[in-house]
């Protein structure tokens, strides 16, 4: 996985084009590198799973 994947998989969610998306444990750090620098990062929720994965959804309101 690489930054431009993360940035077209996080635009889908922004769009609605996806509901929710699935990150293994071993592409979490770049995942959340490129998520970060977003400015609507606040609009990402990401639910822990076991074993470290994450599963990520967007919200119309950000999170406090």
């Amino acid at each position: 996985m690489n930054k431009e994947i993360v940035d077209d998989i996080l635009n889908r969610l922004m769009t609605g084009e996806l509901s929710e998306y699935y990150v293994k444990n071993e592409d979490f750090m770049i995942f959340r590198d490129v998520l970060v620098n977003r400015k609507d990062f606040k609009h990402f929720r990401g639910i822990g799973q076991r074993g470290g994965d994450v599963l990520y959804q967007y919200l119309k309101e950000p999170r406090s």
